[in-house]
């Protein structure tokens, strides 16, 4: 990538404030106290509140799903009654989807993406703050379902009706929840997709930008396009429930099927929202511990697009059991198959980056590596779902939950974490403690593959997704399955102690902490970061 530099009179760009500049005194000032978090309008301040918040949401869906396996951990009812259950599966996927991941990956984009391009802030600094403001609201109207007449709504994730139709007033709660994440989804997505193509440094063309501002413009392309067929689709569910529409309800004439298109027409490329901007964070990382450029960076590129092109034409891979034509069937077989040629690209790209490069395997680059390793099996078994005559037998089975969390929790979830450990030193000044954070790798990667990996064998054996009781046949997996969920869950309090630990204080941080790492916010700015960082914009040679 371009190496930046600046010249003597930007010389302020470090961040030292230039006191023969006007404001240069004030460079480093910040609010303090409550209100500073209220109304702050600053990239840095609202990246920290997304990413605390999808903390607290990932340990709140975390602790749904401990319940879940705690049930299924014999067979029998041992701890909730089935309505309970089937309010947990629903609230455990729509709060880890738009409560953990998402908003995590948009604190990413909210920190980096300024610093990364040479941006002073974000371009709409005040609809940043009211898209993070949203969430709080939403993520209390999805938790107080489970309190109100009737308990949280039962009818999986994806909301399916005629089920849906039927449920209490949590289900109205959720569209409204829902509708409020996708606003907050879309103003983001306008805002980094502005500060990307209006902001850049003098000199940073688009190829010279760094992979993870390339996922994030594609990824914000791409929320912008679906996020209001969602709305779309959950408005039709109020108004069939409300108003006397017949939009999916059959004994009106409707169709339950019609919501499945809707609905995943928006949620396949839901499923790359979740994974672009983890392949970014990889991108980074990467290329920073194997000491060379990425391997074929163009090619990454052109590979994140066509991933976000192919999103829309696959999504009739969800329903291959609901009743379509074999013409329809061949079709989204033949479009799934191609999308993992791209994927495959990437990961071949990581694996020739890392050839022959001069590797140390610090923390970040531990779960880069395990993102690698792990997100392919989720790729593979994705590939297998992706066969008709193989899918309609494995459809709506642990199979398919297993193939999932191998693609959000060791894809997305493990970027997140070697992005925290990655960028701490340059948030925060200090270094994390480095033997914790690998035992909190090591944790967290044997007990989800005890959890996750035992799923392919039940689903393959035939046991069906969101049910809250099983034969006995299914009894040994499902004990390991929850033995490795409860050290699972547990391990992620040691990184909120790391995290916590680390902005208390420690060994600090050099500007350029990993040697590798090119980007303008290792070598331009100082750890920790100042609060205003490019008030000048850096030249690129």
């Amino acid at each position: 990538m371009a190496q930046a530099h600046t010249h003597g009179k930007n010389e302020h760009v470090q961040g030292h404030g230039d006191h023969s500049h006007g404001h240069g005194d004030h460079h480093d000032h910040h609010p303090t106290g409550l209100m500073r978090w209220v109304k702050s309008t600053n990239h840095k301040d609202i990246g920290t509140l997304y990413l605390w918040f999808s903390f607290i949401m990932l340990l709140s869906g975390g602790a749904l799903a401990l319940i879940i396996r705690a049930e299924l951990f014999q067979p029998g009812i041992q701890v909730v009654n089935p309505e309970v259950f089937n309010g947990l599966t629903t609230m455990h996927g729509l709060i880890m989807v738009f409560g953990a991941i998402m908003p995590a990956f948009v604190g990413f984009a909210n920190w980096l993406v300024p610093m990364q391009i040479g941006a002073p802030d974000m371009a709409f600094p005040r609809m940043n703050n009211w898209s993070f403001w949203l969430l709080p609201p939403a993520a209390i109207l999805l938790v107080g379902s489970f309190f109100v007449p009737g308990g949280a709504t039962g009818s999986g994730w994806t909301l399916y009706p005629p089920l849906y139709i039927q449920n209490g007033i949590a289900a109205d709660m959720t569209i409204f929840a829902v509708h409020i994440l996708g606003a907050s989804s879309i103003m983001g997505s306008i805002n980094i997709i502005t500060t990307i193509l209006n902001m850049r440094a003098p000199g940073m063309t688009l190829m010279k930008m760094p992979l993870f501002i390339w996922t994030w413009l594609i990824t914000a392309y791409l929320l912008i396009a679906v996020m209001p067929v969602l709305a779309g689709a959950v408005t039709m569910l109020l108004t069939d429930r409300h108003f006397g529409t017949n939009f999916f309800n059959a004994a009106g004439g409707g169709d339950p099927t019609m919501f499945m298109h809707v609905f995943w027409f928006f949620g396949h490329p839901e499923v790359y929202i979740m994974i672009l901007p983890a392949f970014g964070i990889v991108s980074q990382i990467v290329p920073a511990f194997s000491r060379k450029p990425l391997f074929g960076y163009s090619s990454m590129v052109y590979a994140t697009a066509s991933i976000a092109i192919l999103s829309f034409i696959v999504w009739g891979h969800h329903m291959f059991t609901v009743g379509m034509p074999v013409t329809a069937q061949l079709f989204f077989m033949l479009a799934t198959m191609l999308i993992s040629v791209p994927t495959g690209v990437k990961v071949f790209n990581w694996v020739a980056t890392m050839w022959k490069g001069e590797l140390t395997f610090e923390t970040p680059m531990l779960w880069a590596v395990g993102f690698i390793a792990l997100f392919t099996i989720g790729g593979f078994s994705g590939l297998v779902c992706s066969m008709t005559p193989i899918d309609v037998s494995i459809h709506n089975t642990y199979y398919v939950v297993a193939h999932f969390h191998y693609v959000l929790f060791s894809g997305a979830l493990y970027s997140i974490f070697g992005g925290v450990y990655f960028w701490l030193p340059k948030f925060t000044g200090n270094m994390y403690d480095e033997k914790l954070g690998k035992w909190h790798f090591w944790l967290t990667t044997i007990s989800f593959n005890i959890t996750f990996f035992p799923q392919h064998f039940l689903g393959l054996a035939g046991m069906v997704r969101r049910y809250a009781d099983y034969p006995l046949q299914f009894a040994e997996w499902n004990m390991w399955s929850s033995i490795g969920a409860f050290i699972l869950g547990p391990s992620q309090l040691l990184f909120l102690y790391i995290v916590l630990k680390c902005i208390k204080g420690g060994q600090k941080a050099a500007q350029k902490q990993w040697e590798g790492a090119d980007s303008l916010e290792w070598t331009h700015l100082p750890s920790p970061a100042p609060y205003h960082s490019f008030e000048t914009p850096p030249v690129l040679r």
